[in-house]
Formats: C-alpha cells, structure tokens, sequence
C-alpha cells in the first residue's frame, strides 16, 4: 500500500469523518528520502488552521533543540508523524489526548520510510506507545535515560510553552541532552553545527 492509499483510508475512516466532511486532510510529512523521523503528539489548533506540522511555538522550540532551521526541518529528510495526525479538540486542561486508534496506520506508513536512522519520540503519548515497557517510571527519568534507547531512538520532552515549568525544573534536559541531540541530527544529516562558533 502507497501513502495516498493509506490516507485515504485514513480519510474514509468513520471515526476521522467529521474531519473529512470539513475538508481537513490528515496532518504529517511523510517521505520516503527522511533520514530522521519525529514522532509527535498531535496537531494543535493554530496548525489545523494552517495544515503545517509544528507550525507553531512547539515547533519553533523543537527545531531549535534538533539545532536545524525551517528549511531543513521542513525538507524531505525529515519525517514528522504524529500520534494522531487531527486535532482532538480542547480539554479542560489543554488540549485532548491523542485518540490511540490513529497509532495502527504508524506501521504502515513507516514501512515507507526505509531511510530512517533516528526516531525523536516527543512527549509522553509517543514516548508510551514506542517504549512501552522500556520506559522509565515517568518522563522525565525516560528523557534522562535517552542514552539507553540510541540508537534507534531519542525521547525528549513536548516543546510546548506549557511545558515551561518541567524545563524550569530540569535545566539539565537544554544543558546536557539538547547538545547530543543536535549532535545526532547533524551527524546524519551531515549538517555543520552552526553553534559551534557561539
């Protein structure tokens, strides 16, 4: 199966039917050239407004921590496939959590991206449904422990402005994880680390 099929059946899918009647497509950038894939945890409202992955502060965030700019972030290296790729809608707290269901079309669609040598999972949704057990006891012992799921995975915290508190707390996430990060990410992109002069 071909991604236009797989989304089209994501499209026809009952349960994304309210999406689909309002003409809004399934949200992600999938390529088969990605060499870095992020698994995120849903579109907020500003990016269903624009149909742009990230297209908002967590993105700017996000981009900033993987030490790239829009153009490569938004080039065909890089895959973004989120935990569901609609917006849930707004809970009492934030936004709703992803529906679980959408995460059966991940397979599917990963089988396309053969290129893919790191997966940056985002957040706790992404975080429990790739490392299930393997995960730590919460987040923030799982992002300290990244070293533990490399290579083939990297977990960091949501670059969400929510989140501001958590960075806060932890200021050894931006001192001690983000520049591995960025190492990783140019390292296979075979980008020059443009902070290295700073």
């Amino acid at each position: 199966m071909n991604l236009e099929e797989i989304i089209n059946e994501v499209k026809n899918d009952p349960r994304n039917r309210k999406y689909t009647e309002k003409g809004i497509p399934p949200i992600l950038q999938v390529n088969k050239e990605a060499k870095i894939l992020i698994i995120g945890q849903a579109p907020g409202r500003k990016v269903e407004e624009s149909l742009i992955p990230f297209n908002d502060q967590s993105g700017i965030t996000l981009m900033e921590w993987l030490g790239i700019d829009k153009e490569t972030f938004y080039s065909k290296q890089i895959g973004i496939l989120p935990m569901d790729f609609y917006y849930p809608g707004k809970g009492k707290t934030g936004d709703l959590p992803p529906r679980p269901f959408m995460a059966e079309y991940h397979a599917q669609i990963r089988e396309l991206m053969d290129q893919v040598q790191l997966v940056v999972l985002v957040g706790s949704y992404a975080i429990k449904h790739y490392l299930g057990k393997q995960a730590k006891k919460n987040l923030t012992e799982t992002v300290r422990s990244y070293q533990d799921y490399l290579p083939e995975y990297f977990p960091i915290v949501h670059p969400s402005p929510l989140n501001f508190r958590w960075q806060k707390m932890n200021p050894w996430f931006k001192q001690d994880v983000v520049p591995v990060l960025q190492d990783h990410v140019h390292h296979i992109l075979d980008k020059k680390d443009k902070y290295e002069e700073n």
